[in-house]
């Protein structure tokens, strides 16, 4: 949220539904502090506190048109155990079918997904000692993640279910140093069990924490330049030349009805140019390798003065490490922008000596942007109509964003 922003609570409405699918009836509209449509957490301790139920939430029904995804009416789709102890009201007439088929629609977004999940997790939990002690609590629901805090003998753990276009973060964890990544438990396709990381997540760290996470970063990118081809093995998205320059051909094609024409023209010239631009990045001798994909304080996460971990492997890829730079670099203040910058540069020049790691990244800056857009297209292109909502506008704000950098 950008400084002074406020978003208004969330007014959620809850059709209810049992484990096999079949109708329950609704729960008088109620509020949530909380505006982030994905936190799943205040939704499910508002139905405790006010109907005396326990509920899960499956996925979003409808939301009005929001570009933080925050605030006003949203309504979910929710999972109840009979005998209930309130009275519910019928599902809306008018409203949309939440449990008619949907070929995109996410397991842990089915009835009965996330009892699934949890027991493959408890299984999982059991077979390494680290037994259950309490209930699991469902912290986050959206069509990127589904989110599970699970109290062990040994400490909070975290189960972690993804959609399929991330289902090789759980294989990249298995492979990535285990001393800057979270403590994996257990992987399965896409469901990952993870020990607890104690600390916070990085978001306001001061700068010396800040080079530090970008050193450890640096230093994977470094170990992984010989191993690209585990990256291809995995799945990972291929953001190289040959691959990337007719995906976003075919992304600005699909997109170009939602741009002005002189953003078209410009992403013309851009995608002509294109080729040779990535040539030049080549020429500035910064290796291709593993790139993080979402690499931003709030995806580290430990103490100022003691350990620190990346998180979220799910958008990584293989291509120019310096397309980590961009969205470091916005998310933090100005006044830390440029020693980070510099410190980048820094290290790749000692990791490959005579490159020119600051010419690459100017000329990436617009790559950067295309990537982005591509992400945004690949996560619409995955899920399921009503949960859409989230990225609708992101690829054409992206690639409006990379015009503006050609």
């Amino acid at each position: 949220m950008a400084e002074g922003e406020a978003f208004p609570p969330r007014q959620v409405t809850l059709l209810l539904c049992d484990r096999e699918g079949r109708r329950l009836g609704a729960l008088p509209p109620f509020e949530v502090e909380m505006p982030w449509w994905p936190e799943a957490e205040p939704v499910v301790a508002g139905a405790r506190a006010r109907f005396g139920i326990e509920v899960t939430v499956l996925r979003l029904v409808a939301s009005p048109v929001s570009e933080r995804a925050a605030g006003g009416p949203v309504t979910y789709l929710a999972e109840a155990v009979e005998p209930l102890p309130v009275r519910l009201a019928p599902w809306p007439a008018d409203a949309p079918d939440p449990l008619r088929d949907e070929p995109l629609r996410l397991p842990y977004a089915r009835p009965g997904g996330p009892a699934r999940d949890l027991a493959w997790a408890d299984e999982r939990l059991r077979a390494g000692g680290q037994d259950r002690v309490g209930p699991a609590v469902q912290v986050k629901t959206w069509n990127l993640s589904s989110v599970w805090r699970l109290p062990t003998v040994a400490g909070p753990a975290w189960l972690k279910v993804v959609p399929p276009f991330f289902g090789h973060e759980g294989a990249m964890l298995a492979r990535l140093d285990p001393t800057v990544v979270p403590p994996l438990i257990a992987a399965d396709g896409p469901r990952v069990l993870l020990a607890d990381v104690p600390g916070e997540d990085h978001w306001d760290a001061p700068l010396p924490v800040l080079l530090r996470v970008l050193g450890m970063l640096v230093g994977l990118q470094r170990s992984w330049v010989d191993r690209v081809h585990e990256l291809v093995e995995v799945g990972a998205p291929d953001w190289r030349v040959g691959p990337f320059v007719p995906a976003v051909t075919d992304l600005v094609a699909r997109t170009s009805g939602e741009l002005d024409g002189d953003t078209m023209a410009a992403l013309q010239a851009l995608l002509a140019g294109l080729p040779d631009r990535l040539a030049a990045v080549a020429t500035c001798g910064v290796p291709d390798t593993l790139v993080h994909g979402d690499f931003h304080p709030g995806n580290t996460r430990g103490s100022v003065e003691g350990r620190s971990v990346l998180l979220d492997w799910g958008d990584c890829g293989i291509g120019n490490p310096l397309l980590d730079q961009a969205a470091f670099l916005s998310s933090i203040g100005e006044a830390k922008r440029e020693p980070v910058r510099a410190a980048w540069a820094d290290l790749w020049r000692a990791a490959v000596p005579g490159c020119d790691p600051d010419r690459a990244a100017a000329l990436l800056a617009p790559v950067a942007a295309l990537r982005q857009a591509l992400i945004y297209r690949t996560f619409l292109d995955g899920i399921e109509p009503a949960e859409r909502v989230y990225h609708a506008n992101d690829p054409g704000t992206w690639l409006r964003r990379a015009a503006e950098l050609s």
